[in-house]
């Protein structure tokens, strides 16, 4: 995987504040690929540790990951059955936001 792509993926995951979650596609269009949510899921799995990986999910408002409810309840996110509550209010859009 392009290095240059990772670390696009991770400084626009960077940006996403407490509180609220994006989606691998949505970043997957921010920069430039928009049918390649699945690498961006791959860009996520080796990030550094300073990336909030556990805002990132999928566009069914389902958690990718089951360890990162933890961190999302910690930030005011409701989850139940590893589903996001209330998805559209707390959703982050980086093409609207950056």
């Amino acid at each position: 995987m392009n290095e240059i792509f990772k670390k696009q993926v991770w400084e626009i995951t960077k940006l996403v504040p407490k509180g609220k979650v994006t989606s691998y596609g949505a970043i997957a269009k921010a920069v430039g690929f928009p049918n390649h949510s699945r690498h961006v899921g791959k860009a996520m799995g080796g990030c550094p540790e300073d990336v909030p990986a556990h805002r990132v999910i999928s566009s069914s408002g389902m958690l990718s990951v089951p360890e990162f409810q933890t961190k999302l309840e910690k930030e005011g996110v409701k989850i139940e059955n590893l589903k996001i509550k209330n998805f559209k209010n707390i959703f982050w859009n980086p093409m609207e936001e950056i």
